[in-house]
């Protein structure tokens, strides 16, 4: 490749679109982070809660929540003096713990998935994690569900699934109330089947609405919390139309038309609430607390659904526990694979080169070669093959562009200081020998939604996840090079090699390029090639070894395609030749280029005018 002036320019735009991009993203993630902190600091201050220290106090307290409870319970007394147990239900996928208190699932692990320290990964294992609505109890009371033990427990386990029911009935038994729980795991399945039945809902509720409060709680399951944060979204899909937020952008959302499902994606996990029969209103706010937690997220969702007047009610839910995997998600046609960042808001274009292209091929390659460091590879060359027609139209117009370099020297050297009268006479030159000037740029932008579509498949592919290769032992994050113990500003508390080794391949494209390319006389388009493979530096450094592995790779390809184009494939002396051939047939100017010319001829008349006028 030969860097002409416009095929420098075009690499200036480039290297300034990833710059501007990575540092917008990254600073307005900070500063809503910030200021997301700062907002709960005011919070805390204007609403300090007392800080009560003493065991006497706080057996006390657990004495008298104990009481009142009891006395509301009403016709559910004995519900709050049984003791707690747990039950399991698993499959090949999933291990489930649920507890008789609230009859709803304790914590769910993922066995297919571990987290740093090699344990399991754990979703909805907190004690903030519930779900939970109010009953009532009495003439004037009422109670919540999760707070109240269910003395009936049924398990029933079949080879196509397990079934778990938690019974809840009145200590009236004239008054045939009760409330059931039921949860079905089925075999290979991460949905969770959740029914609520209420016998007595006439009376169990009020003006027959449910009002179902969902607590969630997301812990941290990446080495970069920061990052995670970042990647943590809400979706939702309201009336049959699906939408999302970034978590660091917003902190609730009012539902005010019927709701499918509500649901939070941390980066690579996924939990969704949903409704088979839609939530009919609600609301959801969430919190992101500080990283000393290691909690990423902590939400609460109230959402009311309208129940037909009757004395029995059957409420049916669905809960997914699982992985961001495209696969598993798309198969259940409720939208939940949208969730998954393969483009989103201002990037979304690059979305169905990600579903039709670079998954697809992605998928077959590890298939077959089982190495997903080499899947990589071996995707970065067929990418490159197929963008290989725009890369020699880019090198065949930086070597006509070579060739006219004689001639475009003499017109400078003809017209002196008037730039205007030189490019006039440059465009005339270029359209006599059939010479785009924009060919050596176009192609290099034309690659941008390549990148782009990289960047969000790799942060997003929950199956990198732990992979290793080489050097790296987790492809979907940074490899750690070099800790420094102290986090640098723009650089990290780290050095990544990949990201030096795609600096280190960015500097000899640029040196082999520059060697090839006469001097130039504009400081920015003599040093900038240089300076750009630095920035990468500090644009790399934290983000996933499989997008920095990715670019040295297809680095090293460039640096074999630009010698063998350069040495074998292009002809210098037929290009000459085809060049002088254009030059003898007529030429039609095209309406730009008129357009183009006369605008340049009045700017030149406007000047000279000016030029007299100062005489």
């Amino acid at each position: 490749m030969k860097f002409d002036k416009n095929t420098v320019i075009g690499f200036v735009v480039l290297a300034a679109l990833f710059i501007a991009y990575f540092f917008y993203t990254s600073k307005e993630q900070s500063d809503l982070m910030k200021k997301k902190a700062i907002e709960d600091s005011i919070e805390n201050a204007r609403n300090p809660r007392p800080i009560i220290d003493t065991l006497a106090t706080r057996i006390d307290s657990l004495k008298l929540d104990s009481l009142n409870r009891t006395n509301n319970e009403g016709a559910f007394k004995t519900a709050v003096s049984d003791s707690e147990h747990l039950v399991y239900a698993e499959n090949d996928l999933v291990k489930i713990a649920f507890t008789n208190k609230g009859g709803q699932p304790k914590w769910v692990e993922l066995k297919k998935f571990r987290n740093q320290d090699s344990s399991l990964v754990k979703l909805a294992g907190t004690d903030f994690d519930k779900l939970n609505y109010n009953i009532n109890t009495g003439l004037n009371s009422s109670a919540t569900v999760a707070d109240m033990i269910f003395s009936g427990i049924d398990s029933v386990k079949t080879p196509d699934s397990t079934v778990i029911q938690f019974t809840l009935k009145s200590k009236d038994s004239a008054s045939a109330l009760s409330i059931v729980h039921r949860f079905v795991l089925k075999k290979n399945e991460y949905m969770l089947g959740f029914t609520i039945q209420l016998n007595g809902a006439d009376k169990l509720l009020t003006q027959n609405v449910m009002n179902l409060t969902w607590q969630y709680s997301a812990v941290q399951q990446e080495s970069d919390i920061s990052f995670e944060k970042q990647n943590t979204q809400i979706g939702y899909v309201m009336d049959g139309e699906f939408d999302y937020h970034t978590a660091v952008k917003k902190s609730e959302l009012d539902f005010n038309k019927p709701v499918q499902w509500i649901g939070i994606r941390q980066r690579f996990f996924n939990t969704f609430l949903v409704a088979k029969d839609n939530f009919s209103s609600g609301k959801m706010e969430w919190t992101m607390p500080p990283d000393s937690t290691k909690t990423i997220l902590r939400s609460t969702a109230n959402m009311q659904i309208k129940l037909s007047p009757s004395m029995n009610a059957t409420i049916p839910f669905d809960i997914f526990y699982g992985p961001d995997d495209f696969h598993i998600l798309k198969k259940y046609d409720m939208k939940f694979e949208k969730l998954i960042n393969l483009g989103q808001g201002l990037y979304a274009f690059v979305r169905p080169v990600n579903r039709f292209l670079i998954m697809p091929i992605f998928d077959f390659m590890v298939g077959f070669v089982g190495s997903y460091g080499l899947a990589i590879a071996l995707l970065t060359i067929i990418i490159r093959l197929l963008i290989s027609p725009l890369t020699y139209t880019s090198y065949l117009s930086g070597a006509k562009m070579k060739v006219l370099r004689p001639e475009i020297a003499a017109l400078k050297a003809k017209y002196g200081g008037d730039q205007q009268q030189i490019q006039m006479e440059q465009m005339k030159l270029f359209r006599e020998a059939g010479v785009n000037p924009l060919g050596g740029c176009i192609p290099a932008l034309l690659q941008i939604p390549i990148f782009f579509a990289l960047y969000s498949f790799f942060n997003s592919t929950v199956s990198l996840r732990g992979q290793s290769f080489l050097w790296a032992k987790d492809l979907s994050a940074y490899d750690v090079f070099i800790n420094f113990g102290v986090k640098i500003p723009l650089l990290g508390s780290h050095l990544s090699l990949f990201t030096i080794l795609a600096v280190i391949t960015s500097l000899l494209i640029s040196v082999y390029s520059m060697s090839m390319t006469p001097d130039q006389s504009n400081p920015l388009l003599k040093y900038m090639p240089y300076v750009f493979p630095v920035f990468l530096l500090f644009i790399f450094n934290n983000l996933p070894s499989a997008l920095t592995w990715y670019y040295t790779v297809s680095n090293l390809i460039t640096l074999a395609i630009q010698y063998v184009i350069q040495t074998y494939i292009i002809d210098h002396d037929k290009i000459l030749a085809g060049i002088q051939e254009t030059r003898k047939k007529p030429k039609a100017k095209s309406k730009w280029q008129e357009r183009f010319e006369q605008m340049q001829e009045q700017q030149k008349k406007v000047k000279q005018a000016q030029q007299k006028g100062k005489k």
